[in-house]
């Protein structure tokens, strides 16, 4: 078996933040062609890897995205400090005081998102949130022409968080960036993993798509290709298991299992692959969470649009601290989740998805 902890440190310090997903592209695409029949890239950049079976078998596809949140490079000022683009969600106080990768045509730069010393600041000051627009990167340039010169930044330039991967004091907690969502990443590379060699009935599409961020854009142009019969979709979820957060804005918790979400602001799961998933997870004796939630959006609602309507749903990993640079998983979730959606594979055969498909 291949070493998950170190996978999902790979693909946690990968920068790929939306619409630069290559460097994230290329870690899949090493740990996929080993299982696949073949691999390729639809025209937005998502990977698509296909475990082939049979025609008259059902197309199940997995998906789990590869970007992330991040910045883009807006402008370069005079004295050559970078303005810049906020790509996905970030929370504005979010953003401040924390180091940055530039990925520039020429390398990588370093930089830091600066902010006024509180030494100066008025009591005013002091006590509201510094708005993005208001911000800035230091990455020690002289002045403009010695951003683009010598450090070869220029508009346009994605620009990640630099967060280190550990295991958070020896323990199963994982801390690092980008979980939301290279934890679905990992999960996927496991399941293909563990179905490796197995008389399938079904063919299978492993896709880590572009874009989510965004909005699932790569979801949307992979399902156009694959055309699923079945969507299985891969994601971090929402833990409420610390202080600051309540029962009603979201149900995991980290180390209890993975989790299926019930509602979310873009797709409601099909109630036939829900209630497979459950016997499932009943069956390996293993608990299973659910999670309610008002907003997000998830590569899940593009499958369940595709085709005329693909049965779907949202697997998730227990992820605490979305959208910032740092968040915590734990491994069991991450160890489990895999179990799980290999066994729900296997379970996935004609007169199956001729089932969950009918609402007769």
């Amino acid at each position: 078996m291949s070493d998950i902890v170190e996978i999902l440190k790979t693909l946690s310090e990968a920068p790929g933040i939306s619409g630069h997903e290559h460097e994230v592209r290329n870690i899949m695409k090493d740990i996929l062609t080993p299982y696949a029949d073949t691999v390729t890239t639809d025209g937005l950049g998502s990977l698509i890897a296909h475990i082939k079976k049979d025609d008259d078998l059902p197309n199940v596809m997995l998906s789990a995205h590869m970007d992330e949140v991040g910045l883009m490079v807006r402008y370069i000022t005079s004295d050559g400090f970078i303005k810049f683009q906020t790509i996905g969600g970030w929370l504005d106080q979010a953003i401040l005081g924390q180091r940055w990768v530039i990925s520039t045509s020429s390398g990588k730069v370093s930089g830091i998102s600066g902010i006024k010393t509180p030494h100066v600041m008025s009591v005013e000051e002091k006590n509201r949130v510094f708005k993005k627009e208001n911000l800035f990167l230091d990455v020690g340039a002289l002045n403009k022409e010695d951003a683009i010169t010598r450090l070869g930044i220029r508009p346009g330039d994605p620009i990640s968080p630099i967060s280190k991967f550990e295991r958070l004091n020896q323990s199963d907690f994982l801390l690092g960036k980008a979980w939301d969502d290279r934890a679905g990443l990992a999960v996927m590379s496991g399941v293909l993993e563990a179905l490796n060699g197995i008389d399938l009935p079904c063919n299978i599409y492993a896709v880590a798509t572009v874009q989510e961020e965004v909005g699932p854009r790569g979801a949307q142009t992979s399902s156009d290709i694959v055309a699923p019969d079945i969507g299985i979709n891969l994601e971090s979820g929402v833990a409420s298991d610390y202080p600051g957060i309540s029962e009603f804005e979201a149900q995991e918790s980290l180390g209890k299992g993975p989790a299926i979400f019930l509602h979310d602001s873009s797709m409601l799961p099909n109630h036939n692959l829900r209630d497979l998933v459950e016997e499932t997870a009943a069956n390996l004796d293993m608990k299973l969470q659910y999670n309610v939630l008002s907003g997000y959006g998830q590569d899940g609602a593009e499958m369940q649009r595709s085709k005329g309507g693909a049965p779907s749903i949202n697997i998730t990993v227990p992820t605490r601290y979305l959208h910032s640079h740092n968040s915590i998983i734990h491994l069991n979730d991450v160890n489990k989740a895999i179990k799980l959606v290999s066994e729900v594979v296997k379970k996935l055969d004609l007169e199956t998805v001729s089932n969950i498909r009918s609402f007769e």
